[in-house]
């Protein structure tokens, strides 16, 4: 297909994203009566919620990736193409993209979102981020290199610098990281730094709220701080983090940490396309969108997940950035776009919350479902099975599977290889790709 043509007169929906929203969108639209094209910059889908655990050493990558050409393998009207979107014009009906323009009748933004500095550009520059594979590869291998580098550093500071790591956020990203270096410290560092006495390797979860886990349960915020503590994690809630320059870290309470470890998981915004007007976008770097997910203005523009901000009753300030929101939307979006297509009246979009869970670590998980709680091992049981069944394609399934069995046999994590070693310059270089 050229860019900007088609060869059929269908009506062409464009999802730019192909996310768990984007993904659900364009298989619910399978045999029906429209032209799907989907642009990513990305040729394959990520399994967002397990990138710690590639940035820990615990998965290799292509375990938490799939292609998304195979994803729709055998679907008709679907086409895909790897784009970077440039801006959108909604004047013409049409998407400008690094390989030529694409015309729609119906443009759905799923995008998603992505690290929020809040401003900061020493943050932004300094902390290193686990939004994408390429983050987490470069995580993994910055925390590699450190002890490697400790291991012959005389100066005592700067070696406390390599050896201590701070992770700000704590959300399930930063809990999870930060019970996942944790145990990557209890049984699996001791035995391949032996040199190294691992009492001088320190974790920190800094949070800015009162608690963790903000929209869990008390009991799970309370057990998720206990099961952190109990790996040894220094647990700091009601503090931000004020300044950071690469090798000190001041909090807003005045600490200081020197490090070279600082893993950011503090906040996420939208990564909103150009061309949409600043007036569409709310807190968060959000699309408002109404009932229906469609942007607020247009008649054609939808978005979905992340990037889209409903504000209903239950949620003033949008849906919570999960994959079941976008998934929720990205189905009801797909049959209201053919109700829309054939004249008929969309159906509102309403959340069903199937529950929220975290894993800190090994045989240590909260789960929230409904009126339910439960911490401990049966929810660590719940959250791997939740976790392995979500992922896309048998091959990952069982990829997954086996590495999570070996792991918990062994106490050993089998891909901590430096294969793309780290570099300060190549990072920034990629984030200004985005």
């Amino acid at each position: 297909m050229e860019a900007g043509s088609s060869s059929v007169s269908f009506p062409r929906v464009i999802i730019i994203g192909g996310g768990f929203g984007g993904i659900q969108l364009a298989k619910h639209l399978k045999d029906k009566e429209v032209q799907v094209l989907m642009l990513d910059r990305h040729n394959y889908h990520t399994f967002q919620p397990l990138l710690y655990q590639v940035a820990t050493g615990g998965l290799e990558a292509d375990s938490i990736a799939f292609p998304l050409r195979k994803i729709f393998k055998g679907q008709k009207n679907f086409i895909f193409r790897n784009a970077e979107v440039l801006s959108v014009i909604p004047e013409r009906k049409a998407v400008e993209t690094n390989i030529g323009e694409f015309y729609y009748d119906y443009l759905v933004i799923a995008t998603g979102s992505d690290s929020n500095f809040f401003g900061s550009r020493e943050l932004e520059h300094y902390t290193m981020p686990m939004k994408t594979i390429p983050e987490s590869l470069n995580l993994r291998s910055m925390i590699l290199q450190n002890l490697e580098e400790s291991l012959i550093e005389t100066d005592p500071v700067k070696k406390a610098a390599l050896l201590n790591f701070v992770v700000t956020g704590g959300g399930p990203t930063g809990v999870e990281l930060a019970g996942s270096l944790a145990e990557l410290k209890r049984h699996v560092l001791r035995k391949d730094y032996p040199e190294l006495n691992m009492d001088d390797m320190n974790i920190y979860l800094v949070e800015g709220s009162p608690v963790l886990l903000g929209p869990m349960s008390p009991q799970s915020q309370r057990s998720s701080c206990q099961f952190l503590e109990e790996l040894g994690v220094k647990v700091m809630t009601d503090m931000r983090v004020s300044s950071y320059d690469g090798s000190k870290i001041v909090l807003s309470n005045g600490t200081e940490i020197v490090t070279k470890n600082v893993l950011w998981s503090a906040g996420v915004k939208g990564v909103v396309p150009g061309g949409i007007p600043m007036d569409r976008i709310v807190r968060g770097g959000r699309i408002k969108v109404d009932e229906y997910n469609r942007v607020s203005g247009y008649i054609d523009i939808f978005a979905i997940g992340d990037v889209a901000s409903m504000s209903t009753e239950d949620y003033p300030n949008g849906h919570p950035g999960v994959a079941p929101v976008a998934m929720q939307q990205g189905k009801l979006l797909a049959e209201n776009l053919v109700r829309i297509i054939n004249r008929q009246e969309p159906v509102p979009f309403k959340y069903r919350d199937k529950g929220s869970m975290a894993t800190i670590g090994r045989n240590r998980a909260v789960v929230d479902i409904g009126k339910i709680r439960f911490q401990g091992v049966f929810a660590w049981f719940v959250w791997m099975f939740v976790h392995l069944m979500s992922l896309v394609g048998f091959r990952n399934k069982l990829v997954v599977l086996v590495n999570w069995i070996w792991s918990y046999f062994s106490y050993d994590r089998g891909t901590r290889l430096i294969i793309r070693p780290f570099n300060r310059q190549s990072m920034t270089e990629d984030t200004q790709t985005k």
